[in-house]
């Protein structure tokens, strides 16, 4: 789960490699004494990039939508099972939910179909 001012690494090639995240725009709260809107697998988050390679399109500053497409808090799906992976990462987004890169790196979930983001599914070398 990512909520405000979680750092997470981006796993396309747009540049970027580490975003932080300024808004989650999907997400839920919790029902304790802190409500933060967080953000799971397959949810839209507005980012800000900290971290990018030299040359690339997108620069330390800029602002950007994304996908989440890996957490390292256990997911719980339909059958039972749970899924959580090394690290949080998200893939830039345009404004129509393609990804600003042409590659996809690490295994993605397979909830992202769920929310159709086919694009980034097709370009992941693994779905989870």
């Amino acid at each position: 789960m990512l909520q405000q001012e979680t750092r997470c690494e981006v796993a396309d090639n747009s540049g970027a490699k580490i975003a932080y995240v300024i808004r989650v725009y999907g997400g839920s709260t919790g029902s304790g004494r802190f409500t933060r809107r967080m953000a799971g697998v397959g949810d839209r988050v507005f980012v800000s990039i900290k971290k990018a390679l030299a040359g690339a399109d997108v620069k330390p500053g800029d602002k950007s939508k994304a996908v989440v497409v890996r957490t390292t808090k256990a997911t719980r799906r339909s059958d039972g099972s749970y899924i959580k992976f090394d690290s949080n990462a998200v893939v830039l987004i345009q404004d129509d939910g393609n990804p600003k890169g042409t590659r996809i790196f690490g295994p993605v979930a397979r909830e992202l179909r769920d929310r159709n983001y086919m694009k980034i599914v097709s370009l992941a070398s693994e779905v989870v």
